[in-house]
């Protein structure tokens, strides 16, 4: 076990190996260390922050960064859109969020960045020695300690000591995240659902701006990004505009899947020690609710004060409490939201995009309530 991190409380309360080095294991570690913990994260790859596609994290997720001592570092690299929503693909607005309400509601509105900027603040404000790249951990042999935190992923290898049946399930699309520089980005962001697809824009800074978009496993646009120009062609600027300037070298493709919920959170190592799952690894979900990455800020932020003033056992029980409700309910509501999303049919679509027409403004704010008003324990 690597030399301690030691944070806000006094002395040690226990070890613990964090598997997997991606935001929910980085921010794991950083609550641990604040409260008390000795922390080694063990990440396979070797340059685990290079790369990657953009991110957007909303209030939730910045309340829990704050809570981590990094929110304004990781404001600081991030870019604020003016407003976003969902818009039909002739460039309707079906429902439209601005982001000043959305922060005068919940302290923050939406914030996009680079996946790899907020990994680098979150490992640069962690101790040296703590992170190890470049070593493979296998669940059983996880290593002596207290607990292992499995936050390994969707394909998570920790999940077997919790959950050995527990499988991810397709969705039977594949999703493209793309990046590409403009001279002159456009000022809003949201989604665009289509007829059996739909596709996003994240304006950054610099004039570049991060793009997604969603098709069926068995179209030809889901491996060909020449298809993909092609299938969304049509659809409202300045969407085909911004695909004509992507570089495909910078083209991240991977099959969407999802992960239904869990009986619990917490199991036991071969050895004895405690296991507790976070993020993909516990709750996977499809990212049509821009959570997948806030959730698991938010398991950090819960996990950490969990531990701090209880038993392993008991602390351990808390959290599974306070976060399994809670990610399993929006992980349905955002596989239902990609269904929506994603529907085939122009007379189906057709209804939804009249109806989605009806909600005003301010209930798309207030209806988010649900997902943003998250506090940390304590």
């Amino acid at each position: 076990m690597s030399p301690g991190v030691v944070g806000e409380h006094d002395g040690v309360s226990g070890r613990a190996l964090v598997v997997g080095g991606g935001i929910g294991g980085l921010a794991t570690a950083l609550a641990l260390g604040r409260a008390g913990w000795e922390v080694e994260v063990r990440e396979r790859r070797t340059r685990p922050w290079d790369g990657g596609a953009g991110i957007s994290l909303w209030p939730n997720a910045l309340r829990a960064l704050d809570t981590l001592g990094v929110g304004d570092d990781v404001r600081a690299v991030g870019h604020a859109n003016e407003a976003g929503g969902i818009r039909d693909r002739r460039g309707r607005w079906l429902a439209r969020t601005d982001n000043a309400a959305l922060a005068r509601r919940h302290g923050d509105g939406i914030l996009v960045l680079d996946r790899a900027d907020l990994l680098r603040v979150l490992a640069e404000a962690l101790p040296a020695g703590v992170v190890r790249t470049g070593v493979p951990v296998d669940a059983p042999d996880a290593g002596p300690g207290d607990l292992v935190v499995g936050a390994d992923g969707i394909s998570s290898s920790t999940r077997a000591l919790v959950d050995p049946a527990a499988r991810s399930r397709s969705t039977g699309t594949v999703a493209w995240r793309l990046s590409a520089a403009v001279d002159e980005p456009p000022r809003a962001g949201g989604e665009t659902w289509g007829v059996g697809a739909y596709a996003g824009v994240a304006p950054h800074r610099g004039g570049r701006v991060h793009l997604w978009a969603v098709v069926p496993t068995g179209e030809q646009a889901a491996s060909d990004l020449g298809a993909l120009r092609r299938r969304l062609a049509g659809w409202h600027a300045p969407i085909p505009e911004l695909l004509d300037r992507v570089d495909p070298a910078t083209a991240l493709v991977t099959e969407l899947r999802w992960l239904p919920p869990l009986r619990s959170f917490v199991g036991t190592a071969p050895g004895g020690g405690r296991v507790v799952l976070l993020g993909d690894a516990a709750h996977a979900m499809t990212p049509n609710l821009g959570q997948g990455a806030c959730l698991a800020l938010e398991d950090a932020a819960t996990l950490g004060p969990c531990l701090r003033d209880a038993s392993l056992d008991e602390g351990l029980a808390r959290y599974d409490r306070l976060r399994r409700p809670r990610t399993a309910r929006l992980t349905r509501t955002s596989r239902l939201a990609g269904l929506v999303a994603g529907m085939p049919g122009r007379l189906p679509t057709a209804l939804r995009d009249g109806l989605g027409c009806l909600a005003p403004p301010a209930l798309t704010v207030r209806g988010l309530d649900g997902v943003l008003g998250w506090r940390p324990p304590d």
